[in-house]
């Protein structure tokens, strides 16, 4: 059987690839463990592999494993899946960035919880490229995003560093290129605008059947499950 570590040898080989490719700098990529359904001591397998990002789906999940995983102090945790506007002050408690930010209204929920909590909450701005209704995010022409561009500014306990989208699924990685291309230019047209209380850096986007192409297309950070943990146990 091929270990974690193993598996996580082969992802990095794969990611400075596809940036030499693209001639990038394999550096200016990072390597999220997505650990949505594992155990604690899985994550500490990948944790002792090196990687020092990790991203969680359900704030509820993680909540029932962070006691465990307390004593690994330069790990980092992001919540990349769909937050419920109810949940935002365990967010915001749990995690250092929440990458699925899709309105001003979660935005300022964050941002109050942060407040309270006396500290700074990275945030990205969830972007639904493929018009999908099962999944969130803002659309990229839509009023709700312009709001929460406008409104950023006023977050003063949140930092805006980019965008992260989740595109429709296909067998082909080659056909999600158009919405990895669509992503990073409009962070780049958001960008030119320099607005108050926003960063443009990161492009969160690509996962394990598809992080290549996202890279040769800008992304900055792949989130990677089941090519490092394997495929998950089904119910």
């Amino acid at each position: 059987m091929v270990s974690i570590s193993d598996n996580i040898a082969q992802v990095r080989r794969r990611i400075a690839e596809a940036a030499r490719r693209a001639g990038r700098d394999p550096a200016e990529i990072s390597l999220m463990a997505v650990t949505k359904t594992q155990s604690p001591e899985r994550i500490r397998k990948a944790y002792d592999a090196g990687l020092r990002v990790f991203g969680e789906n359900r704030v509820q999940e993680f909540a029932g494993k962070a006691e465990a995983l307390r004593d690994l102090a330069d790990a980092e945790w992001r919540m990349i899946g769909h937050l419920q506007s109810n949940k935002a002050g365990k967010a915001a408690e749990l995690f250092s960035t929440v990458e699925s930010v899709d309105s001003l209204r979660l935005a300022e929920k964050l941002n109050a919880a942060s407040q309270l909590l006396g500290k700074k909450l990275a945030v990205l701005i969830e972007i639904n490229l493929g018009g999908e209704a099962a999944k969130s995010g803002a659309a990229a022409e839509s009023e709700d995003l312009q709001e929460l561009l406008r409104g950023a500014a006023k977050l003063e306990h949140l930092e805006f560093r980019g965008l992260m989208t989740v595109p429709p699924f296909t067998e082909d990685p080659q056909q999600v290129r158009p919405y990895f291309r669509k992503l990073r230019e409009l962070r780049d047209q958001i960008a030119a605008q320099h607005l108050p209380g926003i960063e443009m850096q990161v492009l969160s986007m690509g996962m394990s059947h598809d992080f290549e192409v996202a890279i040769e297309e800008g992304s900055t950070c792949v989130r990677v499950g089941t090519a490092i943990f394997g495929e998950r146990a089904r119910p």
